[in-house]
């Protein structure tokens, strides 16, 4: 597919030191700013508890930590998820564990865990004294698992088959409400519980104001091995594609490639570091992907390079790299565009999930256009001699 009536005749080598310029400062603006604030390390590598949840009420950032300081957590880095939602992502750079009672062993299940630390939030920073002694000794439908319904539902004689039924349907309806949370008994009404069922939920149970609706939990340990093991996975992919371009033309080709790839890693952490998004395996994958599909552009284009070195024998070394980049810039632009297009979907309705991997491919499919163009063939014009050499013997 062309997108061009004529070939077009763009002296992208002439712009190549404007290019290297336009780099290196966005380089070194990443470099600043990695020095004086840093990565927005994500729990996944430094280790830590994050929890998504969800209140009836508005609630504001401040009245969040508000609540959290009760427990010592007033430090924690909340994130609203959202403008017009009530949802926040808690996140806390420790395991959140009550302390362990008298004679208890020092290892505990993960799980274990998880649980105390959920419980300590919920009973301790977003529930007042008053709703405590109110709903003394009842569960949380928004907030208890299938699990313990069922347990409650049988503990009061309804038949288990009732019981589970009416757990399932329960937790179901809490899936489909978008806030997560059962608003009033009306809705568990309407599921058509048997009477004993709905009276013995009535009797034993309430509807809480919130909910949590994840809890994320990485040791410290496991946080630095993620992070070895990213950056090494990084390291090998570029290794491997140095190789492979090794193999396939010529190892001056490999080595401008890698460099490319190189730049578009870099400049994409830049856009990271300046617009804060939280570094996570999503992220890693993102820079991942970027490199994959920098690196397919790349190899049309030295394709082209290849075949042209025998086509335009008498040519200067410019005009041959420049007849390859323009030879293959509608396909460029083309496969560029209808990747974009999918990628702003992923952005705009991919949700907070996704957010920081739809955000790193965004940038990374602008960046890795902009370098197979200006910055891979850039570099075989420093290293003239080396790829024309073949050539002129």
């Amino acid at each position: 597919m062309k997108i061009f009536k004529d070939e077009p005749n763009f002296e992208f080598m002439k712009r190549r030191f404007l290019a290297f310029g336009a780099s290196g400062i966005i380089i070194a603006v990443g470099l600043v700013l990695f020095f004086t604030q840093g990565f927005n390390q994500g729990i996944d590598f430094t280790g830590g508890t994050k929890i998504e949840v969800s209140f009836r009420e508005n609630k504001t950032v401040n009245d969040v930590r508000n609540a959290l300081q009760k427990v010592g957590l007033g430090k924690a880095m909340i994130q609203r998820i959202g403008e017009n939602e009530n949802k926040f992502f808690i996140k806390t750079g420790a395991s959140l564990e009550d302390e362990k009672p008298s004679g208890e062993g020092e290892e505990t299940e993960e799980s274990d865990s998880g649980s105390r630390g959920v419980s300590r939030i919920v009973e301790s920073a977003f529930e007042s004294d008053q709703e405590k002694a109110e709903h003394a000794d009842k569960l949380d439908l928004n907030s208890v698992s299938k699990q313990q319904v069922t347990s409650m539902l049988v503990a009061d004689d309804v038949p288990r088959d009732s019981a589970e039924d009416s757990a399932d349907k329960i937790d179901d309806l809490r899936r489909k409400n978008e806030t997560g949370l059962i608003n009033t008994f009306a809705e568990i009404e309407s599921l058509n519980l048997t009477s004993q069922a709905l009276s013995s939920l009535k009797k034993g149970g309430y509807l809480g104001n919130f909910t949590f609706l994840s809890v994320e939990m990485v040791g410290p340990q496991v946080g630095r091995d993620l992070q070895q093991k990213a950056t090494l996975a990084t390291v090998w992919a570029m290794i491997g594609m140095l190789i492979y371009i090794g193999f396939r033309f010529r190892f001056i080709f490999g080595i401008a490639a890698v460099i490319t790839l190189l730049h578009d890693v870099l400049v994409s952490l830049t856009f990271i570091l300046l617009f804060q998004i939280e570094i996570s395996l999503h992220v890693v994958a993102g820079i991942l992907t970027i490199v994959g599909y920098s690196l397919n552009d790349t190899i049309v284009i030295f394709d082209r390079v290849r075949d042209n070195l025998k086509l335009m024998k008498r040519q200067e070394p410019t005009l041959i790299l420049d007849a390859s980049i323009n030879q293959t810039l509608s396909r460029t632009i083309v496969t560029s565009g209808t990747t974009l297009a999918t990628v702003f979907a992923l952005f705009f309705f991919g949700g907070e999930v996704i957010h920081s991997f739809s955000f790193t491919l965004l940038v990374g499919v602008f960046i890795g256009t902009y370098s197979s163009i200006f910055q891979s063939c850039a570099w075989l014009k420093i290293w003239e001699q080396k790829f024309i050499g073949a050539k002129k013997k």
